[in-house]
């Protein structure tokens, strides 16, 4: 075992940060075959991995986050080979956006492969695949060898972790590794395309735009039908603090006393016990700071997080989802 690892007499449960040594990912590895969790980073947020092949494992996550067992994970590969060991129906243009976007913040929901299990689909008759692009996700996938179950490595609708201290301190010592990449490049989740049809849409918005898709693909479709299949962030709430949050016009004249306001610009009028933190004026940076930023405000022990509205433009269209989310009135149940 490694020097930098901490052991409970318990069943060797791991649960401290790590640096992603080639020992420890070989560990790491190791551990998704006794079929433990692994906590790590991709370039969109944290995920909490299990072996995708072992419903057992798999299960597990749903029990440590919380999750509702209808709702799908996504599972991550390290080689575009890999994807018919996963899906039976593979598009063309299927084909074309892995090409364009893998490995990258792209989530391809296709037809399942035969044996593919119900604990990943959510008992549909799709299964979500992406190549992530962190250099930490493609080790740990190759020393693997297989395909790694991950949703984000966070208690189900809370906010996803996109620092392996965020990790920690919510899932603690019911993960038995964390792997240490830094802040997450993206930020937010990916994008997940539904290419089980005729033609693909959009079912979660990320960093990958309509616009860049379209360009690869064609014409996508508008509409999410009721019979859409379920996925990661689909639900009205979601993403969101304890601490309410309102997506507010500025200027933020009305704010209470005690509210904390995520702003691009100065909130007019601003009260001394007001606090603020100044969010960017680029999509891309906005992304990337955006849980982390909700993640300090949830923890000032105010009574309301106001957030300033966003600009229009599909470049900020996963964001505006993020934050609609955020907002929304949560389950009586939550």
């Amino acid at each position: 075992m490694d020097a930098n690892l901490t052991t409970s007499s318990n069943n060797c449960q791991i649960s401290m940060i790590n640096k992603p040594t080639k020992k420890v990912i070989q560990q790491a590895a190791e551990l998704l075959h006794e079929g433990k969790l692994v906590a790590f980073p991709t370039e969109t947020v944290y995920g909490l991995g299990a072996a995708a092949t072992n419903p057992a494992a798999v299960k597990q996550i749903f029990s440590v986050k919380g999750r509702p067992r209808n709702h799908p994970v996504i599972v991550h590969l390290a080689d575009v080979k890999q994807l018919e060991q996963w899906a039976r129906v593979i598009p063309p243009f299927a084909w074309r956006l892995a090409q364009q976007f893998w490995p990258g913040p792209l989530t391809l929901l296709l037809p399942k492969a035969a044996g593919v299990s119900d604990a990943i689909t959510g008992q549909q008759d799709t299964v979500g695949l992406r190549i992530p692009a962190h250099p930490i996700a493609q080790a740990l996938l190759k020393a693997f060898g297989e395909g790694i179950a991950a949703p984000s490595a966070n208690r189900f609708g809370q906010i996803s972790p996109t620092l392996a201290e965020h990790v920690q301190q919510e899932l603690g010592s019911r993960v038995d590794l964390i792997l240490d990449g830094g802040p997450c490049s993206c930020g937010i989740e990916s994008t997940i395309l539904d290419c089980s049809g005729e033609q693909p849409r959009i079912l979660r918005p990320g960093i990958i735009t309509a616009s860049q898709l379209s360009a690869v693909v064609g014409t996508l479709a508008i509409n999410i039908t009721p019979d859409a299949p379920r996925v990661s962030g689909a639900l009205a709430s979601h993403y969101a603090p304890q601490t309410p949050l309102q997506i507010v016009a500025a200027p933020f004249v009305a704010a209470p006393p005690d509210a904390i306001v995520l702003a691009m610009h100065p909130p007019a009028h601003l009260s001394p016990s007001l606090q603020w933190l100044q969010m960017p004026t680029d999509p891309l940076a906005y992304a990337h700071d955006l849980y982390a930023a909700l993640r300090f405000a949830d923890a000032q022990g105010c009574s309301l997080i106001l957030v300033e509205e966003i600009p229009a433009g599909e470049e900020w269209d996963a964001i505006r989802d993020r934050l609609q989310k955020a907002a929304a009135e949560k389950p009586e149940n939550s």
